[in-house]
């Protein structure tokens, strides 16, 4: 099977999850498809970026990426328009240019759009087209959660406007995958409201178990570890709220205690952090799995997000236990107590910190569950059968819809 990938991420360097989770999607793919990429890309792409897809990708073509810019003119004129105001003010024309010439010089039997990013710019391909990795869940929590009533009016309505465009979105797309069980709900949910009833499979995310294989560095007593960029707000809000109310907790009871939080910094305010001894920001690591293997456990005390999470999956695959929050552990397919610790107040935090570094038994029974339970359930190799399975019951489906030509489509015109 031909197949057409876009991609909101170049994927190299895979220093975050999109990245990690499209280039494995895409190595597993060309296990028994041909197929072409086409990126955004926020950098300039040398040959050391290329060579490690040209493995497994035809060809590849990239656009430089205009992020969202909520104070243009065109987002502001996109507060009155029906669709998403990201979705007007990111409109690429070049992107479009580049699809269609390469539609009209290439047959394609399968288009996968990665993220609701790509979404509009598939739409008219004649093709099987599945949108890969829809995520709502934190557009929902912002919308049922917030307190203040200007906020909650605001999120609201982007709400109310995201899930028309995907609901009209969809009527063009054979199906849609996502990463848990509870974003397929609230995806299927979205769509059964329009009347818009199309499969929806979870494609989980996964590690590449061959590369932690091997001994990355001991266990070093009384050490955590905190993955994941400070970039992203879901992860500063998780860091803010570990330093301020659970790390003295923990200090008290065990004051050599050390915290390592990797993951980049860039124009993160990390002075508006809590200050603890102890702690240690790291900045990117190029290969983090000796910081995770050496550290007794790994916290995710996440407030935010959706999705599921690759640095459970990471620690879990290097025997690193790991103690997280309920929404850290939202979508894994984990057994409390036996494969990983869940705590979500403070306290319960702080004791699950102090249990574990008291019972040698527990971490060593946890570090073996949770290596086992990434070897059955998240291997990339066993997750791209499922997505190849996907794809099959896909391609079998009648395409009623299907047109005839490419035809460009400028997200000013509501979908019909």
């Amino acid at each position: 099977m031909n197949i057409l990938f876009l991609s909101r991420w170049y994927p190299y360097p895979l220093d975050n999850g999109s990245r990690l989770r499209i280039y494995n999607l895409l190595r597993q793919l060309a296990r028994q498809h041909l197929v072409d990429l086409i990126s955004f890309t926020s950098e300039e792409i040398g040959e050391e970026r290329l060579s490690p897809l040209k493995s497994f990708c035809q060809t590849i073509e990239t656009v430089p990426y205009r992020p969202f810019k909520p104070n243009s003119l065109k987002a502001m004129v996109g507060l009155f328009s029906p669709l998403p105001r990201s979705v007007l003010d990111t409109d690429n024309a070049e992107m479009r240019t580049v699809i269609q010439r390469k539609v009209q010089d290439s047959h394609y039997d399968l288009v996968i759009a990665s993220e609701v990013d790509m979404a509009q710019y598939a739409r008219n391909i004649s093709a099987a087209k599945i949108l890969e990795e829809l995520e709502f869940a934190v557009l929902w929590d912002q919308a049922r959660t917030k307190q203040n009533l200007p906020r909650k009016i605001r999120h609201g309505l982007m709400w109310q406007k995201w899930m028309r465009y995907i609901s009209q979105t969809m009527r063009d797309f054979d199906g849609s995958t996502v990463v848990s069980i509870p974003e397929r709900q609230l995806v299927e949910q979205i769509l059964h409201k329009s009347g818009c009833v199309k499969p929806v499979h979870i494609i989980p995310n996964g590690v590449d178990l061959a590369n932690y294989m091997g001994d990355f560095g001991k266990p070093v007593p009384f050490t955590m570890v905190y993955c994941g960029a400070l970039t992203y707000s879901a992860n500063y809000n998780a860091v803010d709220f570990f330093l301020r109310e659970v790390y003295p907790l923990i200090q008290t009871k065990c004051p050599d205690v050390k915290l390592t939080i990797t993951g980049s910094l860039k124009g993160v305010p990390v002075d508006r952090l809590p200050a603890h001894s102890g702690v240690v920001f790291t900045d990117y690591l190029e290969d983090v799995r000796p910081t995770i293997s050496s550290s007794w456990v790994s916290i995710v005390p996440l407030q935010l997000g959706g999705g599921t999470r690759l640095k459970i999956l990471e620690s879990l695959a290097l025997g690193t236990p790991v103690i997280s929050t309920s929404k850290g552990a939202q979508g894994l397919e984990l057994t409390p107590g036996q494969d990983i610790l869940i705590a979500d107040s403070p306290a319960d935090f702080a004791a699950a910190v102090q249990r574990l570094f008291a019972d040698p038994l527990l971490r060593q029974a946890l570090s073996r569950n949770g290596r086992q339970i990434v070897e059955s359930r998240y291997d990339w190799q066993r997750i791209g059968q499922s997505l190849n399975e996907f794809i099959t019951e896909i391609s079998n489906l009648p395409f009623a819809h299907l047109k005839t030509d490419f035809l460009e489509f400028s997200p000013t015109q509501r979908p019909k």
